[in-house]
């Protein structure tokens, strides 16, 4: 499954309170997309691509951990019309998954089942 969700246009921010960055900015999205989905169906990882003109990995550090970008996301994704449980099912996977363009997070079933009636 390859499900990309444009998000152009679209912004989160940073408070700096993650375990990898203490930088409060803007970060400007580009796109999301299902990069791994579980046989069963019942988890994956989705990718969430940034421009890296707004977010440097070297120079700013990881988004991962950051609450209110997680919490600024998650809006974001509600206003792309997924539900509540969908949506509560979106967190960050680990560490070393996190690339220098998306951030890498873990989804549910019930996320991906949403990405399935938005294609």
């Amino acid at each position: 499954m390859s499900t990309e969700i444009s998000l152009r246009g679209e912004t989160c921010s940073t408070n700096g309170k993650g375990y990898w960055s203490s930088c409060r900015h803007s970060v400007t999205l580009e796109y999301a997309e299902v990069a791994y989905e579980a046989d069963d169906g019942d988890f994956g990882e989705l990718r969430v691509y940034f421009d890296t003109r707004t977010w440097n990995v070297n120079k700013h550090g990881l988004i991962y951990t950051d609450p209110q970008f997680l919490q600024e996301f998650r809006g974001v994704l509600r206003n792309h019309g997924f539900g509540n449980e969908a949506v509560a099912g979106v967190n960050y996977s680990e560490q070393g998954m996190q690339g220098d363009d998306y951030v890498s997070m873990d989804i549910t079933g019930v996320f991906l089942r949403g990405c399935k009636r938005h294609e």
